[in-house]
């Protein structure tokens, strides 16, 4: 098998064990939560997207590596962590947290989209060795990231159910604060 061959099926099925993970465990706990812990939870994985600033470090990545999937995957995902991370950072106030919430989603999966728009234009298939150690990264961690993200805008697309007063603060921590403004009053 040819390393393109390889790489196109480990990048098809790496969809597959999170999908079945994400139904069995991830989703019914999601749908579950309080929207504002929801997403809370989606951003904490989102947060650490800093990490796809590694395509841009020599030795890590091949020299071979097109520069223009490389730069814009490890800024998007920079942009995309940083903005998840702010979004953690003002968690207790609403009309800032959900702003940022769309913001990291939308940045992300625009980011997702477009590298993999990049990856086929430039024919990275054929090219997968030079991603060196990131390998794994578009293989386990970008079908996991694509999913949430879907899942992400779901949630903020659903609407949000009437909670009994209190409800929800011992599954919460206490951070029943984090209810859409609608349903806070």
């Amino acid at each position: 098998m040819s390393p393109a061959t390889i790489f196109n099926i480990h990048l098809v099925l790496g969809y597959v064990p999170w999908l079945l993970c994400f139904g069995a465990y991830i989703w019914p706990r999601l749908k579950l939560m309080d929207r504002g812990e929801a997403q809370r939870a989606i951003a904490t994985l989102h947060s650490f997207r800093f990490f796809g600033l590694v395509f841009l470090l020599p030795g890590v990545v091949g020299p071979n590596l097109p520069a223009g999937f490389a730069i814009f995957a490890a800024y998007g995902d920079f942009a995309t962590g940083l903005l998840a991370m702010l979004a953690l950072l003002a968690v207790r106030r609403p009309p800032i947290f959900w702003p940022l919430v769309v913001a990291f989603n939308v940045v992300g999966i625009v980011d997702l989209v477009v590298d993999y728009y990049h990856g086929t234009v430039l024919d990275l298939p054929d090219l997968a060795g030079q991603l060196g150690a990131t390998y794994a990264i578009p293989i386990i961690y970008v079908p996991v990231l694509m999913i949430t993200h879907v899942a992400a805008f779901y949630l903020l697309a659903r609407p949000q159910h009437k909670a009994a007063p209190g409800a929800g603060d011992e599954e919460t921590g206490g951070l029943s604060s984090l209810r859409s403004p609608s349903s806070a009053r």
